[in-house]
């Protein structure tokens, strides 16, 4: 049998059959600290695709850190096919600093494709979209929202992208939002050198949700698996179709004041129905917030000090309340009981 090339990267070469951590130069902090973006290559002995993974793109979402750590302990990855690039932390400075931007307050997810002679967030970009983004077919990209927010795990696609809706729905999420490309981040640059994007967003800033992260491992290895690049047994299919949803809505708070929540992300709300209150800290006046509109909470305010115009539920609109439901019962199910959180594996 003809041997696979070896792969080559940032000046370091990956045999077939192998697997190493390499370094991408990017800057120097001011007292001469270098710093670089490290990735780890697992290159297959067989031909297959290459695919990214990246997280930490903005430094405050470490969710995907967790997501990438339990994602390169798991066994499975021994018999890949093709090529994988695992990026934990895009946004160094910004984890660094416990900061969703960089040091010159750019945000790096709106400064694609970048310049190598541009900012420090541009030329960041730059590195990261010619490095890693143009030797791939398939990127998926882990978020979760802002701090003091959090959001249902979801999946973000283009709604023109066959092949992304696909593999979306291979990946298993609760929820799959259809979402137009903002100019200047990474799924618009991607999309121009024709590498597919999934972008999954679950759970809160600068802080570790369990569900969440299962959500994302076992998506990852699901749509490996639906490429594949991994074996067909051992990997479990979805229980339930991901609710695809092409449109959502995020409702202000009407008033200032104390903030007590009656739903969650997740749950499944009708128009009119009183999902939340405000007060005053006096316990004078408070006012009902109803839903606005049918669907489900695909995220939502954690902070219980708001004021008014403050964002407080992020509702996404659904065909059928009563299917939306069920599925999103039976996807949480399996979260809960799925056979590929074995404890030896993600310690």
């Amino acid at each position: 049998m003809i041997r696979r090339a070896s792969f080559g990267i940032a000046g370091e070469i990956i045999d077939a059959g192998s697997r190493k951590t390499v370094q991408l130069p990017v800057s120097t902090l001011s007292d001469h600290t270098p710093v670089a973006i490290s990735a780890h290559v697992i290159h297959g002995r067989r031909e297959g695709p290459t695919v990214f993974v990246s997280a930490g793109i903005h430094g405050d979402e470490v969710i995907g850190v967790e997501i990438v750590r339990r994602l390169l302990r798991a066994r499975t990855l021994k018999s890949l096919r093709g090529t994988l690039i695992v990026v934990p932390i895009v946004n160094t400075f910004g984890f660094l600093n416990h900061s969703r931007y960089l040091p010159d307050r750019r945000d790096l997810n709106r400064c694609f494709p970048g310049s190598p002679h541009g900012s420090l967030a541009s030329r960041l970009a730059h590195i990261f979209l010619k490095e890693i983004v143009s030797r791939c077919s398939l990127g998926i990209d882990l978020h979760s929202a802002a701090i003091h927010r959090t959001n249902l795990p979801q999946i973000r696609v283009s709604a023109r992208n066959r092949n992304a809706l696909h593999l979306a729905q291979v990946f298993g999420a609760p929820v799959i939002l259809t979402s137009s490309l903002r100019p200047g981040s990474l799924r618009a640059e991607a999309q121009k050198l024709g590498v597919d994007m999934l972008l999954y967003e679950a759970g809160e800033g600068m802080r570790f949700d369990e569900m969440s992260v299962r959500a994302g491992v076992a998506g990852i290895l699901r749509v490996l698996k639906g490429l594949e690049m991994l074996p067909p047994k051992g990997i479990a299919k979805a229980s339930a179709r991901s609710v695809l949803c092409s449109d959502s809505h995020w409702m202000r708070a009407p008033v200032g004041g104390l903030l007590r929540m009656f739903k969650s992300e997740g749950d499944v709300i009708m128009e009119g129905e009183i999902i939340a209150a405000i007060a005053d800290p006096f316990g004078e006046v408070e006012t009902e917030v109803a839903a606005e509109y049918s669907g489900i909470i695909v995220g939502r305010a954690v902070m219980p000090i708001v004021h008014e115009g403050d964002a407080l539920f992020h509702i996404a609109t659904v065909k059928s309340v009563d299917v939306a439901e069920a599925a999103i019962d039976d996807l949480a199910s399996q979260l809960e009981e799925d056979p590929l959180f074995d404890e030896d594996e993600i310690i």
